[in-house]
């Protein structure tokens, strides 16, 4: 891989924050793609900056002209939303990059994607990339039918596109999905957990998928899907790590599953009239009350995907959250090393 100009889309992102830092701190010249109401501050010295947004065909265009590589990482990720929404932002915005990518010549392209595409978890096994996909809600739905654009594009005019699909992220600057239920809700004292965390779930530190976006450039296949995520591991034995290192108590008042969907349907059905996406929403179900036991292999054998174990990454979010003052450090927490978790010096 050269050392050519690397457009990043979602660069303002969770995930884009920690890619684009990585990439900066290697030495590879990025262009972030950045809507005009992003927060930039910390692109500056690190990006040159194109704005624009995936679902501007004009400004996307403009974006990829010059670059050699393309790392599409911009998505609307939420529990709650208008269909639409997400299919403008998922697949329009994903064929628009795409496209643009193929009439640019781009040597290589990532299209970052998402485990949960697989949407019910089968009930044993692990969950492989030829696992059947059945999305339970608008925004799997959405990524998988982005996918299906990248495949076609892949096989019908050769565009030279990897595809990624991470499990659910965590880790430092992060605020929702996993860090929300898996940190903040237990440091604010919100200790609760279903079916007495017996069940799994598939996290992956935010800059371990950093790493494997870079690798996917330099020798992923074309038209291939790696899953990248981090062992599966119990809601229990997440939870018992985080407190350990918190400093918190383990205790976890278990409520009944009944209780939890009546009220997530309830706090749904509520939610077209506050505006507000439900503190528990519906769509949290089938991640909660199921199984995900996602399986890196391919993405071992062929990118050689190390994930970070949870403890050491719970580690690095919890310090990120003490330095940033948004949560006291307990005087009964271990210490903790300080030190970005993105930074790997390239010789």
């Amino acid at each position: 891989m050269e050392d050519g100009l690397i457009l990043v889309t979602g660069a303002s992102g969770f995930l884009g924050r920690h890619l684009v830092t990585y990439l900066a701190d290697l030495g590879y010249p990025v262009r972030a793609l950045v809507r005009t109401h992003s927060h930039t501050r910390y692109l500056q010295d690190r990006a040159e900056l194109a704005v624009g947004d995936v679902r501007d065909a004009a400004s996307v265009e403009r974006a990829v002209a010059g670059c050699q590589y393309v790392v599409h990482a911009a998505a609307l990720f939420r529990f709650w939303g208008e269909a639409q929404d997400f299919e403008q932002t998922n697949v329009t915005g994903t064929v628009n990059v795409m496209e643009a990518a193929l009439r640019h010549r781009a040597e290589k392209v990532v299209h970052v994607s998402t485990a949960a595409v697989v949407g019910m978890p089968p009930a044993d096994g692990c969950i492989d990339e030829s696992t059947p996909c059945y999305p339970q809600d608008a925004y799997q739905r959405s990524k998988l039918q982005g996918e299906k654009m990248v495949r076609r594009l892949c096989q019908s005019a050769r565009l030279p596109a990897v595809l990624l699909r991470p499990g659910a992220f965590y880790g430092p600057w992060g605020h929702y999905a996993f860090n929300r239920l898996f940190f903040e809700d237990p440091l604010k004292g919100l200790r609760i957990q279903v079916h007495r965390g017996r069940r799994f779930i598939f996290p992956v530190f935010v800059p371990d998928v950093a790493r494997a976006i870079l690798t996917a450039l330099k020798v992923g296949r074309p038209g291939e899907t790696y899953n990248v995520s981090g062992e599966p591991i119990s809601h229990r034995e997440a939870n018992t790590i985080i407190s350990r290192l918190a400093g918190i108590s383990p205790f976890r008042l278990n409520i009944p599953e009944a209780v939890m969907l009546t009220v997530a349907r309830l706090w749904t059905r509520l939610a077209p009239l506050t505006r507000h996406e439900p503190y528990y929403p519906i769509t949290l179900a089938p991640y909660v009350f199921h199984d995900w036991r996602v399986c890196s292999d391919k993405a071992r054998d062929e990118l050689g995907f190390v994930p970070t174990p949870f403890g050491e990454g719970a580690r690095q979010t919890l310090e990120w959250y003490w330095d940033s003052g948004l949560y006291r450090r307990p005087k009964t927490a271990p210490a903790v090393p300080a030190g970005d978790p993105v930074v790997v010096r390239r010789k």
